[in-house]
């Protein structure tokens, strides 16, 4: 995203920013999942998690989303409190956890109807939604009847009905093969054009993050701490070229040496 993209944000779109001030994790007497883990995300920035299995990546952006309560330490979202958090927060998992039930519509309007969002604005809200992900045309299909890729979008159509300003990705694309989880990310990319959330993603594949973040935070292991923050040099917007260009292999190589050096430690 360009700086004059940003600029032309809703400053209310772009905010809050995640301030994390030596936030450590233990799980009652046991091992200690995160550790003295200290990080600044500006207003809109994208910003990839990525680490060896069990440096607690998952258990971060839980932390984020008040979801897990902290061992010690603090999270600051900027002019909010821990106790409204989750109100402007979306989690988005690796299983779209749609409910079969459902259709693809009343899959959307789930959260909305938790809320008590009256019925004029929740189906103004899913249409819009539906449109912007591309899916105004199977809103009465059900999950049975879709793509691994619909699906995902499906997932992400509700994260969005709710407004959020941050957005929370728990290896979202995980599951999809390669040419579904490039589209995908260059369809993240493309909704994030227009909203500017600020974004957690965590990830397991170096060039998924490079592809979409601003940064890479590089967590290590036993106990999980912040081990590299890695700035991402590469232009805005991110298009499917970025991929065969020789900056894209630079950073992808550069990041996976690092991951890899934090893997042996």
């Amino acid at each position: 995203m360009s700086d004059a993209t940003q600029a032309k944000a809703d400053p209310v779109t772009r905010t809050p920013a995640i301030v994390l001030e030596h936030v450590s994790k233990q799980y009652g007497q046991g091992a200690t999942i995160l550790d003295n883990l200290s990080a600044t995300i500006p207003p809109g920035e994208f910003v990839s998690i990525i680490g060896p299995s069990g440096c607690g990546k998952s258990t971060l952006l839980k932390l984020v989303a008040g979801l897990s309560p902290i061992t010690s330490g603090k999270i600051v979202m900027e002019r909010l409190t821990r106790v409204n958090a989750r109100r402007i927060t979306s989690f988005i998992f690796q299983d779209p956890t749609l409910l079969p039930w459902r259709t693809v519509r009343a899959n959307v309007a789930l959260g909305l109807e938790l809320e008590h969002t009256n019925r004029a604005s929740r189906n103004e809200i899913v249409d819009a939604m539906l449109a912007l992900v591309g899916l105004a045309d199977v809103a009465g299909m059900y999950p049975r009847e879709l793509s691994g890729g619909m699906k995902m979008r499906v997932s992400i159509a509700r994260a969005l009905a709710s407004r959020p300003r941050v957005l929370l990705l728990d290896e979202p694309f995980a599951a999809l093969d390669e040419i579904t989880r490039d589209r995908m990310n260059e369809e993240l990319l493309r909704l994030r054009e227009q909203h500017a959330w600020t974004v957690l993603f965590v990830t397991h594949s170096v060039a998924e993050a490079v592809f979409l973040s601003n940064r890479i935070l590089v967590l290590a292991a036993h106990p999980g701490r912040l081990a590299h923050d890695i700035a991402v040099p590469l232009p805005w917007p991110r298009t499917a070229e970025t991929r065969d260009s020789t900056e894209f292999d630079a950073v992808v190589s550069r990041v996976s040496r690092t991951l890899r050096e934090v893997q042996g430690q």
